[in-house]
């Protein structure tokens, strides 16, 4: 294979898995979640730190519910996840109401 060529079987079978995967979060049980997170704008996640770093944790964030979602994680357990993103990823989440509840 060349530089630039890739393996688009592989390719393909990747991404059918992880659509599979997404279809599987937006049913779970933190569908609403995760769609008030993608609903969050720049300028709120700005508010909270203007540099990338807010959006690399909101990316980050947007994963671990969605895998959450996927896999019907506890909210203990959620809430430790979240914490593991520190206290950036604390604050976007608190922009949720109902993932707010977990920091209460």
């Amino acid at each position: 294979m060349g530089e630039w060529d890739f393996d688009l079987e592989a390719f393909e079978a990747g991404l059918d898995d992880t659509l599979a995967r997404g279809r599987e979060a937006f049913q779970g049980q933190y569908a609403a979640e995760i769609n008030a997170l993608s609903g969050l704008s720049r300028e709120e996640i700005d508010h909270i730190t203007p540099d990338t770093t807010g959006l690399e944790i909101y990316d980050q964030l947007i994963t671990v519910v969605k895998e959450s979602s996927r896999v019907n994680l506890q909210q203990a357990q959620l809430k430790k996840e979240i914490m593991k993103l520190g206290e950036v990823g604390i604050q976007i989440a608190k922009k949720v109401p109902s993932l707010a509840t977990l920091f209460e």
